[in-house]
């Protein structure tokens, strides 16, 4: 569609929604001039979107809605075929004798499942499920980390968890999250489980984020990193460009899952 002074709202925000899905976050000002209305149209058509839940209205443009974030178990049925490619590409990070930091999250229990036998990997975890499926695996030493058990988040969080994290040293944390954008970083929806991240953060050397499409650029209610603590992006092999670049101008090493 070729935006013009003529063109009916309706029209002009599904033009605005795939720029969006297209760019990770759009602005008004340049909407407004590209689309050749007013800055209060745009601002409307906005206002409209987030109200349908279709974006998250943000000061000076908008960015994606945040994902949806169902129970654990709902989650690990979703988007199986992208989250096992991106799983199998991270798994690929891993070097005999690291230690491991899991947290909950549906890929990152599809990564636990990808990792290699034999090769004398220590995997923590505050994720029941990921410790039942590594435990007996060969070459794979399984702490389980207790606390209060999430039903949601399938997972242990509060102050034992924390207490638990707090004496850590390991060499990768897969973190999971809700949303990532490039301009300030990683998000969880709950805010225990945001401060457990942090913690896990904070004992790990390096930092993989793997991230399907619909958690880039958006945001959540709870911070847990800035981008310059994530040292790999492993992304879907169809991610847009602008995506793509905006985390790459951040310093990011990206990393592309092939399809397979």
């Amino acid at each position: 569609m070729t935006p013009s002074p003529d063109t009916l709202p309706s029209e002009r925000q599904q033009a605005i929604l795939e720029l969006l899905q297209r760019q990770g976050r759009v602005l008004s000002a340049q909407l407004a001039v590209d689309m050749q209305v007013s800055e209060d149209s745009i601002r409307r058509d906005l206002r409209e979107l987030a109200q349908q839940g279709l974006c998250r209205k943000v000061y000076g443009g908008a960015l994606p809605a945040t994902p949806t974030f169902p129970p654990l178990t709902e989650r690990q049925t979703v988007q199986k075929r992208q989250k096992q490619a991106l799983a199998r590409h991270a798994a690929e990070q891993v070097r005999a004798g690291d230690s491991i930091l899991l947290d909950a999250g549906s890929t990152n229990s599809a990564i636990a499942a990808c990792l290699p036998e034999h090769q004398n990997l220590r995997v923590i975890t505050n994720v029941p499920d990921i410790a039942l499926t590594l435990m007996g695996r060969a070459g794979i030493e399984v702490t389980l980390i207790g606390g209060r058990l999430d039903p949601r988040i399938g997972a242990s969080v509060g102050a034992q968890a924390l207490e638990a994290v707090s004496g850590l040293r390991v060499d990768i944390f897969f973190v999971g999250t809700c949303a990532v954008d490039a301009q300030h970083g990683l998000w969880a929806v709950d805010g225990e489980e945001a401060a457990l991240k942090r913690a896990m953060l904070a004992a790990s050397s390096r930092c993989i984020v793997v991230a399907t499409r619909d958690k880039l650029g958006a945001q959540a209610n709870h911070r847990i990193g800035a981008v310059e603590d994530i040292d790999v992006l492993v992304l879907e092999a169809d991610t847009p460009q602008p995506q793509i670049d905006a985390f790459a101008q951040r310093g990011v090493d990206i990393q592309l899952a092939p399809r397979r």
